[in-house]
């Protein structure tokens, strides 16, 4: 019996679907709960239903899965008219390079890990000289941004990589404006320039879009972005997603993208984004049975940090990953999620500026 139970039948939904028809009704119910907290539900239900096996699970367990496909699904078609509907703000200048990211990256790629996924807002990477502009344009069509305090509204413009968060005052769908996938005052120093350059277009003809006009990155610079955002990003809400896009990621680009591995540590160290492939790599790996050929996980070993930081990841990692068992409050859990939401400010912030902002956040979270 392994010490958590919970995390192998996760992974074992996750990574074989097909297997859950046949498992008794407490692991099926405990599985199902499970990934409700992680937001993965669509996911088990989008793998049963394209292998025709949805029908033979027992009619409690169909019926919440049949529901999560329903709301992955609409949130999906939420995302599609935003996209439509920003591409429609901005039709009149074809010159405008906007490159969607994320979950709406593999949306418009038609990535297969899209369909049952669950999105939560449109993120946008736009050349820093248009950043204004773009929001200015959107701004004068219907798109709001919420009230800040005059700190937030410094924190947005001046440090981080993204502008507040915009709103249609139609709709309910966030879309956040990025100039580059890391904060202006982070230790890593990616060039948005790179990541703009080598990305691709999307057809005009893509199923389910009237709109044209978008970009994606680069496969390689996709799944680092993935990676990026998952170790150097902030929250941990989404975590165990985040890493089952990155899986799911490098197993499709593996098998269909040439030269995908080949490229992916030089293009790694070229974007300075080598710690979070590494880090990428090993839990993908670790956690999900991600397949990483043998010379590119040794390559990225270069790119780790001191052996007593990794050892400390390896405890923190899978505690911060996986939710706990939803009957057995885990405090272990809490305080990995903390440590590693410090570790994600420490390594983006110098450390008087990160000692003011958490101090800012801890006061206005008690007030």
């Amino acid at each position: 019996m392994t010490k958590h139970p919970e995390r192998t039948l996760l992974v074992a939904a996750l990574t074989q679907p097909a297997d859950v028809v046949a498992w008794p009704a407490r692991d099926l119910d405990l599985a199902l709960r499970l990934l409700r907290r992680a937001r993965l539900l669509g996911r088990l239900a989008a793998s049963l239903e394209a292998a025709g096996l949805d029908r033979a699970l027992p009619d409690a367990a169909r019926t919440i899965l049949a529901s999560a496909l329903v709301t992955t699904r609409a949130r999906a078609r939420l995302a599609r008219w935003e996209l439509d509907r920003v591409a429609y703000a901005l039709r009149d200048d074809p010159s405008l390079a906007l490159v969607a990211m994320k979950g709406c990256a593999y949306l418009l790629a038609g990535l297969p890990h899209a369909e049952g996924r669950m999105f939560a807002d449109v993120d946008l990477l736009v050349p820093e000289a248009r950043l204004a502009e773009v929001e200015s344009r959107l701004l004068a069509q219907g798109w709001r941004t919420a009230p800040l305090t005059p700190y937030d509204e410094r924190y947005y413009r001046e440090w981080t990589h993204e502008l507040p968060p915009l709103t249609h005052a139609e709709r309910e769908v966030e879309v956040d404006l990025h100039h580059n996938v890391q904060m202006r005052t982070s230790r890593l120093k990616p060039d948005a320039a790179l990541l703009l350059s080598a990305a691709r277009a999307v057809p005009r003809a893509v199923p389910g879009f009237r709109l044209f006009g978008y970009s994606v990155l680069a496969p390689v610079d996709m799944t680092l972005h993935a990676m990026t955002h998952l170790f150097h990003g902030g929250e941990m809400d989404d975590a165990l997603r985040e890493l089952v896009d990155i899986d799911a990621l490098i197993r499709h680009f593996a098998a269909h993208e040439p030269h995908f591995w080949e490229q992916f540590a030089s293009r790694a160290v070229e974007l300075d984004l080598a710690r979070p492939a590494f880090y990428g790599l090993r839990y993908a790996e670790r956690l999900l049975g991600t397949p990483i050929p043998g010379a590119v996980r040794a390559a990225s070993r270069a790119f780790a940090p001191p052996a007593p930081v990794v050892a400390l990841m390896d405890r923190l990692v899978p505690y911060a990953l996986f939710p706990p068992h939803p009957d057995r409050p885990c405090r272990a859990a809490s305080v990995a999620r903390l440590l590693l939401y410090i570790r994600s400010h420490w390594v983006r912030m110098p450390p008087l500026m990160l000692m003011r902002h958490l101090a800012y956040k801890f006061y206005t979270r008690q007030s």
